[in-house]
């Protein structure tokens, strides 16, 4: 059995900061044979969608249909957490099977406490990424301020967290470019 994974990277930003984007460019650049998007909002959308019999699919996408339950999705998540702030982290884990692949890309880290239990648990291979973009660009990617999940900790409890790895501004393709290459740097020195 092989000693996965290898590298992790953790990847933080507000919404529409192209987390998704880039984490799904840096799978395609190093390969889905050894690279996986781990997404803790996802056992989050899982448990909540069979709890209130939604569609699953719809919850994961980008569209109104989760905006309308955003909300109601975080308290919920925080009362979970409140109990183990871990148990989203593992349950991703588990429901993607990331012990089978090199290299982890958990796109979706928005607390200190999701950064703690990585670094607790996989701390020697763990770096951390956060990406910023401009509020005139997230907007062109369909930001809309949304009170109630745009200042709360979901969005916000990383703000004042300062010992990021890397931190890059998310602008365009030229910017992507220069983190796909700074995160590949890190993976062909550690393996």
């Amino acid at each position: 059995m092989q000693n996965y994974p290898k590298n992790v990277l953790l990847i933080s930003g507000k919404r529409k900061s192209g987390k998704d984007f880039i984490s799904e460019k840096i799978v395609n650049r190093l390969g889905a044979d050894k690279t996986l998007i781990v997404r803790i909002s996802a056992p989050i959308k899982s448990h909540w969608s069979k709890l209130h019999s939604l569609d699953f699919d719809k919850l994961s996408g980008t569209d109104e249909y989760k905006e309308k339950y955003r909300k109601d999705m975080i308290q919920w998540g925080e009362q979970i957490r409140r109990e183990d702030y871990g148990y989203f982290c593992k349950a991703a884990i588990d429901m993607f099977g990331a012990m089978q692949k090199q290299i982890w890309i958990v796109s979706d880290i928005r607390r200190q406490t999701d950064i703690r239990w990585f670094m607790e648990n996989f701390g020697a291979v763990v770096k951390t990424l956060r990406l910023r973009a401009g509020q005139d660009v997230r907007k062109q990617r369909g930001f809309i301020f949304t009170p109630g999940v745009d200042d709360v900790e979901s969005e916000c409890g990383l703000d004042h967290f300062n010992n990021w790895d890397w931190e890059f501004q998310n602008n365009g393709s030229d910017d992507a470019e220069k983190i796909c290459m700074a995160v590949e740097g890190w993976i062909y020195s550690e393996n």
